[in-house]
């Protein structure tokens, strides 16, 4: 794999420097090309630098893109793991094909990560909470005006060291229903990780920030009645010792840390049910006590207790606005897969060698 050096490597953040999530990005990327006649080719590792692109080109115009989020963690033994890859190149190829991009080479993408974090190892960070979160890309580049599918991609991967996605950490957060604006409906692209899914979000996400909300609570499209996902999660809750989460419809993205909770969840002995389940069913467990616990699932915060939750202008708090046992657990449980500090029984842990 080709390699071009960088002339001079930027200044790391201190080891006490607040990471935030996203503000930092190492020296290098790994990129590869596409064309119809080609196919994809050129995979290397290069400076992360600016790129310049043609007004023109396909991405700016229809969004013709598709990404990924994976974490890095430093392991006891000093080896660098990451947390299931191929079930996100799996993925993304599946996003791929929803938004008529040409299917890329897994083994190929997973040989780029793995130099790629070889080179920049001592970007990882190693304090508790922290990790180096990776971000594979894939836009459309032709230069042309029409919508259509381009014949020309950029597949490119780039690193961040990140500490807790929500500035109060695992502080359980508070999340608004929204039951006016649409996110994804049935038949579009809400199953695939695409670019419009996440501007399409924007506008909600804002309203609630501002009213002092952590996120927004999707409901489906269709009858403004099931409980979707949240922005950056998807959603769980315990109601009299069921642990629900809503099934995946079509509308929803099926996370890695969702597939990876159930197992876990299941494995332990808890009754556990992938289903539709309704705002007024969670509503109504919030009045009548049964609702034990609710969090979020999601790469980039993992596990995050939800404490609080409005509806209709109507608080309902969860838990007595407390992270739960069962939410606690299946952190310590990811979590301790992802630092090494827990039995890897199901082989999660991607060893880079």
């Amino acid at each position: 794999m080709k390699f071009i050096e960088r002339k001079v490597l930027k200044q790391k953040p201190g080891k006490d420097e607040p990471l935030g999530f996203g503000h930092y990005f190492t020296d290098y990327m790994f990129t590869m090309k596409y064309t119809k006649e080609k196919g994809w080719h050129d995979p290397q590792i290069e400076p992360n630098e600016p790129v310049k692109f043609d007004l023109a080109t396909t991405i700016f115009h229809y969004a013709q893109g598709i990404f990924e989020g994976m974490k890095a963690f430093i392991q006891p033994d000093g080896s660098i793991a990451v947390f299931r890859p191929e079930e996100n190149w799996a993925r993304m190829n599946r996003s791929a094909e929803r938004m008529c991009i040409p299917q890329f080479p897994a083994d190929v993408v997973e040989e780029g990560l793995e130099e790629l974090l070889k080179i920049e190892k001592d970007w990882i960070p190693t304090k508790p909470g922290t990790a180096l979160y990776i971000r594979p890309t894939i836009v459309a580049t032709r230069v042309m005006l029409g919508v259509h599918a381009s014949t020309e991609y950029l597949f490119f991967i780039i690193l961040s060291p990140v500490g807790s996605y929500y500035a109060h950490g695992l502080e359980p957060t508070k999340l608004l229903v929204e039951d006016f604006y649409v996110r994804s409906a049935i038949g579009g692209t809400g199953e695939a990780k695409c670019l419009g899914n996440y501007a399409a979000s924007m506008k909600a996400g804002e309203e609630a920030e501002e009213k002092g909300f952590d996120q927004v609570l999707w409901l489906d499209a269709k009858d403004k009645k099931y409980v979707e996902e949240v922005g950056s999660m998807n959603m769980f809750f315990v109601i009299g010792g069921e642990v629900v989460t809503p099934a995946l419809v079509g509308s929803i993205l099926p996370g890695i840390t969702r597939k990876s909770c159930l197992q876990v969840l299941r494995d332990k002995g808890y009754r556990v049910s992938e289903r539709r389940i309704s705002i007024d069913e969670v509503i109504e467990a919030a009045k009548n006590g049964t609702l034990d616990e609710a969090f979020g699932t999601g790469t980039a915060a993992v596990i995050s207790p939800v404490g609080l939750i409005q509806y209709k202008g109507v608080d309902y708090v969860i838990n007595g606005g407390k992270m739960g046992e069962i939410t606690k657990m299946l952190y310590d449980t990811i979590t301790g897969i992802q630092y090494g500090k827990l039995e890897d029984k199901y082989g999660w842990r991607k060893i880079v060698k």
